[in-house]
């Protein structure tokens, strides 16, 4: 997958490893349809974040979370 392409393709991609990663209860409630590709940057940004750790703690997921209920359109 190249994510230098900014399209919705990608958003979905990355959306979807996010909430895998996550291992998030409401994953239904974080739709890749509510991201705009102007919001390319922040998504591939929390995308990398995710995918840098091996574990995240309680308050790293709550902080992410939050930030992309943020970001939805």
């Amino acid at each position: 997958m190249d994510l230098s392409q900014k399209n919705q393709q990608n958003i979905e991609f990355m959306i979807d490893a996010i909430k895998s990663k996550l291992r998030m209860a409401s994953a239904s409630a974080l739709q890749s349809s509510a991201f705009t590709v102007a919001q390319y940057d922040d998504i591939l940004d929390i995308y990398e974040i995710v995918n840098s750790k091996s574990n995240l703690s309680i308050s790293e997921v709550e902080a992410l979370v939050s930030e992309l209920g943020r970001l939805r359109a």
